[in-house]
């Protein structure tokens, strides 16, 4: 797997090579959480995975859920680790970068902190072997899509490492730009805001048209997670399949024909595009 071509697509594979290596992870949030319990579920051993979290209360979540080494800050018990997680908030990136940068010189460091570029990790952690991705929440339930660029100083055996930490969380794209990653943002990263957004407007309508909330909701949810999966094992492009369940005069055209008269479809795009723009503004809000 390369980032040579514009765009790559792989799924999970069944072997690890980060097993039996040590793993630091700065933060230690719902996306850190999601990758320990999978490098957890792929074999990895508890007394590996190092994680720091200047929350006393995260630090404790982590310990019960995982039994993992945590730390209030940075100190030399990350000297070694081969893969260095960064998984801090943009806004406390730079200081994190500061305290825990010493510790990890041999170490590849991946980044799943959002509007974060290479060119800044690079200078604030004195490495040119950084991966940044770009997740989503489905990852906590192993459904994700995951954005990843590198940059040159990253070799293929990191990115078999980088691969191996994603492939718990769900599938994955490499990207040939960084600056594609803004792009990945604004479809899959926000994408599951949108999916919850025409989750709520499908239950709003079943129950003004009768259905109670609970059942309405359950047959939007099913419809996605049914229409998703036929899509992805179809192979073909999705106006042949909605063109097959599209008949003439009949109740989805009618259904369709409204969505266009509003301009649904264009305010959508619109939306994504708006979403592009606002990854790229917090990229030079947060940036070196």
């Amino acid at each position: 797997m390369t980032s040579d071509s514009p765009l790559s697509l792989s799924s999970p594979t069944p072997s690890s090579p980060l097993l039996g290596q040590r793993i630091a992870f700065i933060g230690g949030g719902n996306m850190a959480s999601a990758l320990i319990g999978a490098l957890l579920q792929a074999g990895c051993r508890p007394a590996d995975i190092a994680v720091v979290d200047p929350g006393e209360a995260a630090r404790e979540r982590l310990r019960e859920r995982f039994g993992v080494h945590t730390l209030a800050g940075a100190d030399p018990a990350l000297t070694g680790c081969r893969l260095a997680v960064w998984a801090v908030k943009p806004q406390t990136f730079r200081e994190a970068a500061a305290a825990a940068a010493p510790h990890l010189g041999g170490a590849l460091h991946l980044s799943v902190a959002a509007g974060i570029r290479c060119a800044s990790m690079r200078a604030w952690l004195g490495s040119d072997r950084i991966v940044r991705t770009m997740p989503n929440t489905p990852a906590l339930v192993g459904l994700g899509m995951t954005g990843v660029y590198a940059l040159p100083g990253v070799t293929a055996e990191d990115r078999a490492l980088a691969e191996a930490l994603i492939a718990g969380t769900g599938r994955w794209v490499w990207v040939a730009n960084e600056a594609a990653l803004d792009a990945v943002t604004a479809l899959s990263g926000s994408g599951p805001a949108y999916v919850f957004y025409f989750l709520e407007a499908m239950r709003e309508a079943g129950t003004a048209m009768g259905l109670p909330a609970e059942v309405a909701l359950e047959l939007a949810v099913g419809t996605f997670i049914g229409a998703a999966r036929l899509a992805q094992d179809a192979g073909e492009p999705p106006e042949v399949l909605r063109e097959r369940v599209t008949s003439k005069g009949g109740t989805t055209a009618a259904a369709l024909a409204a969505l266009e008269a509003a301009g649904v479809k264009d305010a959508f795009i619109g939306a994504m595009h708006a979403a592009r723009q606002r990854a790229q503004e917090l990229g030079d809000a947060f940036g070196a």
